[in-house]
C-alpha cells in the first residue's frame, strides 16, 4: 500500500513539474515575443500624443507628420492618444506607447521609469505657460485673479498648469483650481464665463476654437523652458531610435515635411538628449512619482 501511495505521489509531483515547466515555457515564449515585437517592422509602432486638444484635432495636426516620419524612417507608425492627460500619464507609466510626444515634466518622470529616451524637440523654441482671460472681463493684472476660479488642463500639465500656478503662488495670489482635461476645455471654459482665467500655451491657443480664441486675451506669459519631448520606449532598438531621429531632423528640409510641420505650427525638430531637460529637473517638481 505504501509503494502504491508513493507511486501516486511521484506521479503527482511529476505532473506538477510538467505543468510548471510548460507554464514557464509559455511565459518565456511570450516574453521573448514581446521583446522582439519591435524588431518586426511589419508591426506598427504606436505613437502617443499628449491630449492637449481633442482627438479629432490631434489627428488632423499629427497625421501628416506621422506619414512623413514613417516614409523617411521606413517604420510603420500608428497614431494614438488618450481621453485626457491623467490617462495619458498612466499609459506612459505602463509603457503603452512605443514613441510619445510628452510635456517637459512628463519626460523627466518617464525618462526614469519606464525609461523613455529623448529623440527630438522643437527647434529654436522654449515652452512658456500663459494665463488667458476674457477680453471683456476687466482683468488687467494677476492680482485681479485673487480668490477667483481658474481652469487648468490637468495637475501635471507643465506650462499650462505647473508654471502658471507657481507664478501665482509666488505672488501670494490665492485661487480655486479646476482641472478640465485639455487646453481647449480651459480656453472654452474661460470664454464661456465658467472661469475667470485659464492656463494654456501659445501654440494651443493659436489652434483653439474660434469662439474661444477670438474672445480671449493673454494676461501673463511665464519664463521659457525646454519644450515637449519626442521620446522612444526602451524596448525599441538603437537602430529604430536612430532612424526615427534622422527622420524628425529631415522633416524641415523636404516640401512635404514642411507642409506637415505647418499643421503643428512648428518650424522643425532638432536632435535631443535626455539631459536637455535638466532645466525642468532643477525645478524639483514632484506631482507624479516615477514607479
Amino acid at each position: 500500500m505504501r509503494s502504491i501511495g508513493n507511486r501516486r505521489l511521484s506521479k503527482a509531483i511529476l505532473a506538477l513539474g510538467i505543468a510548471l515547466s510548460s507554464a514557464f515555457l509559455i511565459t518565456a515564449t511570450k516574453a521573448v515575443a514581446h521583446a522582439g515585437a519591435h524588431d518586426d517592422e511589419s508591426q506598427p509602432l504606436v505613437f502617443g500624443i499628449v491630449p492637449q486638444q481633442s482627438s479629432a484635432k490631434l489627428i488632423r495636426s499629427w497625421s501628416p507628420v506621422m506619414k512623413e516620419i514613417s516614409e523617411l524612417s521606413g517604420l510603420k507608425i500608428r497614431f494614438a492618444t488618450a481621453p485626457n492627460i491623467p490617462e495619458f500619464e498612466k499609459r506612459l507609466a505602463e509603457g503603452k506607447y512605443d514613441i510619445a510626444y510628452m510635456n517637459p515634466y512628463h519626460f523627466t518622470v518617464f525618462n526614469q521609469s519606464p525609461g523613455y529616451k529623448a529623440i527630438a524637440h522643437a527647434k529654436d523654441k522654449r515652452i512658456k505657460g500663459i494665463l488667458v482671460v476674457r477680453k471683456t472681463s476687466g482683468v488687467t493684472s494677476l492680482e485681479d485673479l485673487d480668490g477667483k476660479r481658474l481652469a487648468f488642463p490637468a495637475p501635471a500639465a507643465f506650462a499650462a498648469t505647473l508654471l502658471t500656478q507657481a507664478t501665482l503662488k509666488n505672488k501670494g495670489i490665492v485661487f480655486e483650481p479646476h482641472y478640465v482635461g485639455s487646453h481647449d476645455s480651459s480656453y472654452l471654459g474661460v470664454a464661456d464665463g465658467l472661469f475667470d482665467a485659464g492656463g494654456g500655451i501659445v501654440r494651443t491657443l493659436g489652434g483653439a476654437p474660434p469662439n474661444a480664441k477670438d474672445n480671449l486675451k493673454v494676461l501673463y506669459t511665464t519664463d521659457g523652458f525646454t519644450p515637449h519631448a519626442i521620446a522612444s520606449h526602451p524596448s525599441l532598438s538603437d537602430e529604430q531610435h536612430r532612424r526615427l531621429q534622422e527622420a524628425f531632423l529631415t522633416l524641415s528640409s523636404t516640401p512635404d515635411g514642411i507642409k506637415a510641420l505647418e499643421k503643428l505650427n512648428i518650424k522643425g525638430f532638432q536632435s535631443a538628449i535626455d539631459n536637455d531637460w535638466d532645466d525642468v529637473r532643477a525645478l524639483n517638481i514632484s506631482v507624479i512619482e516615477a514607479k
